[in-house]
């Protein structure tokens, strides 16, 4: 209960911030939420036939909702790695774009300070 409190605030508390860093269990946390949110809504959507429009809406609300939030942390994400927030446009290439991608969101952060601010992970 305490990550998910955590998470609420490093994510949401930084809405629409795109400059910073961010490590990557923020990151991963966040998308982790993501899924699990839309396999609930998929399947409560496929179990009942009646709700299957309601359960689209409110996805579309939740994904509209955490879109800027998204965006933000995969880029603050790519600062702390050394990267410009720009390089999430990679993720465009078909196939390759988005394996790229996930290794740059998965790699570990750059140590010390760098352009885009003092590390997280690696204080001091």
């Amino acid at each position: 209960m305490q990550l998910v409190n955590a998470w609420k605030t490093v994510v949401l508390g930084n809405y629409a911030t795109f400059s910073g860093r961010a490590r990557r269990s923020e990151y991963w946390w966040f998308a982790l939420t993501g899924v699990i949110v839309s396999i609930v809504l998929n399947v409560v959507g496929s179990i009942s036939d009646g709700l299957n429009a309601v359960t689209g809406l409110v996805a579309l609300v939740y994904w509209l909702g955490t879109l800027i939030p998204s965006l933000a942390v995969a880029i603050r994400r790519l600062h702390d790695t050394g990267r410009s927030g720009w390089m999430l446009l990679i993720g465009l290439i078909p196939l390759v774009g988005v394996i790229i991608l996930i290794v740059f969101l998965a790699s570990d952060s750059a140590k010390g300070s760098n352009t885009y601010g003092a590390s997280p992970k690696y204080p001091g």
